[in-house]
């Protein structure tokens, strides 16, 4: 089975929620996500995020619209990490 590892976003959102409430809203959209977010730049109504999220499985559209929950506006998937999971005994 192929399941997505990791993802990072380009996320750009106002400055509330802090990036500790969007980064636990963000976390909440599955049972074992971690997420690192940086604050990379500051203006003055906005801020822009990326926010690194990993775990087993990831549901790539469930972090969006947590994101999008949160006040965030998904400007780019800047890399992801997919892994298939196949029977590695499986040569066929």
């Amino acid at each position: 089975m192929v399941s997505v590892k990791k993802i990072v976003l380009d996320v750009l959102k106002p400055h509330q929620p802090n990036a500790l409430e969007f980064s636990l809203a963000v976390a909440a959209a599955g049972a074992d996500y971690r997420v690192h977010l940086t604050v990379i730049e500051v203006d003055e109504n906005t801020e822009t995020l990326q926010v690194v999220t990993e775990a087993g499985a990831l549901n790539s559209d469930a972090i969006q619209t947590a994101a999008k929950g949160m006040g965030g506006s998904v400007h780019s998937i800047d890399e992801v990490e997919v892994h298939n999971g196949g029977d590695p005994s499986d040569t066929s």
